[in-house]
């Protein structure tokens, strides 16, 4: 079976939503966490409403792959 492909983007939004989970996990609660949660949340929101996932046979239950293939590319710092 071929792997799953996703565009460049959403791959580089998928690694910066885990750089920035890995940010926020070491950061003491309550010390400076608003911008980092923030950022998060728009990560998020980016990454939900992407185009690739309207495109026909994409399906949401790829997001583990999605995540391999961040980490793989060396895109995310978080491992």
């Amino acid at each position: 079976m071929e792997p799953l492909r996703f565009p460049d983007d959403l791959v580089a939004l998928q690694a910066a939503w885990l750089d920035t989970y890995t940010a926020l996990a070491k950061v003491p609660a309550g010390i400076g966490t608003t911008p980092l949660r923030r950022r998060l949340i728009a990560l998020s929101c980016r990454l939900h409403t992407h185009p690739h996932w309207t495109a026909p046979g994409s399906a949401h239950g790829t997001w583990a792959e999605l995540r391999r293939q961040a980490r793989a590319h060396g895109w995310a710092t978080a491992a």
